[in-house]
């Protein structure tokens, strides 16, 4: 896959099927369309593509309380292994933000990609202020000779897969839920760094990762630590600004059980489970102590029952 960032360059192919979106998730409604356009490409003899953007635009925009679903890092590796020929993940910036409809489909689409068809969901928007709709596009796609198609709405158990709903239900703690539209486990990796070590001095030394603070996700999880040398090792989670110890930035503090070692400097990527509770004050370290005491009890049941 050849990934390129700019909207103004050199042609990118001869001829390509093109999809447009942000992609976070890549959830299984993603993963149907992205499979459409590698065989609608194949058919046509042409090369595959995505139109993608970083930051988020809703990102650059300060949505408050956007729960990111995936890294950047792990949207490129998933669309690495997609098969998709091309990923155009144009930079979200006041430029971008600003370029009008028609100007979009000139640059990205007909000059840079050389399109003869582009896929869309049947929600799309594009252009400045939102200002493009599907019946623009198609408007443009007759000057500049392509076709427009939308994708078929794929659903689960009769309810629509979205990235919308795959944030809701890592919101309501619905890791089930989110994995079924996802099509795999919500994870998350991240290099530890050092701590305090304040849970080492409370007898539950844990690995600290950051964790964005405009990310909303709090609580205490049962989760499975991966690394090079662990797999899915079983762990507690606490998540947030720790409020006992007068913290203000969050972190996600992880305490692997039954475990020995040194852990610093190492990426783990974490599994979420289960949600335990929402994150707690307590008036004094004891009482965090032995809230601690259960959390690890219940999430060793909680595990037990999901090997």
């Amino acid at each position: 896959m050849r990934v390129s960032r700019d909207s103004l360059g050199p042609p990118l192919c001869s001829a390509s099927v093109v999809t447009i979106g942000a992609f976070d998730g890549l959830h299984l409604g993603h993963q149907a369309m992205l499979r459409s356009i590698i065989a609608r490409a194949t058919e046509l003899g042409v090369a595959s593509a995505v139109v993608s953007f970083e930051p988020l635009p809703r990102s650059y925009f300060k949505q408050p309380g956007l729960l990111r679903i995936l890294s950047v890092r792990k949207k490129l590796e998933l669309l690495q292994t997609s098969g998709i020929d091309h990923l155009l993940m144009l930079r979200f910036n006041q430029a971008l933000a600003a370029m009008s409809p028609e100007a979009f489909v000139e640059r990205v689409l007909v000059q840079r990609l050389h399109a003869v068809e582009v896929w869309i969901g049947d929600d799309f928007r594009f252009g400045a202020k939102r200002a493009g709709s599907i019946d623009t596009l198609r408007t443009l796609a007759a000057r500049f000779r392509f076709s427009v198609h939308t994708f078929a709405e794929v659903q689960n158990a009769g309810e629509r897969i979205s990235a919308s709903a795959v944030r809701s239900a890592l919101l309501d703690g619905d890791f089930v839920g989110a994995k079924r539209n996802l099509g795999r486990p919500f994870r998350v990796s991240a290099r530890v760094q050092a701590g305090k070590q304040l849970g080492r001095t409370l007898g539950f030394p844990t690995a600290n990762l950051p964790w964005p603070s405009d990310n909303p996700l709090r609580g205490i999880f049962t989760v499975r630590v991966s690394s090079t040398t662990l797999h899915r090792h079983p762990a507690v989670a606490s998540l947030g600004t720790r409020p006992v110890v007068n913290g203000v930035e969050p972190l996600l503090e992880v305490h692997l059980l039954d475990f020995s070692g040194d852990l610093y400097g190492q990426v783990l990527t974490v599994e979420f489970i289960a949600k335990q509770r929402d994150e707690w004050n307590f008036p004094d370290l004891a009482a965090l102590v032995e809230q601690i005491k259960l959390d690890e009890l219940q999430a060793r049941q909680i595990l037990a029952a999901n090997p």
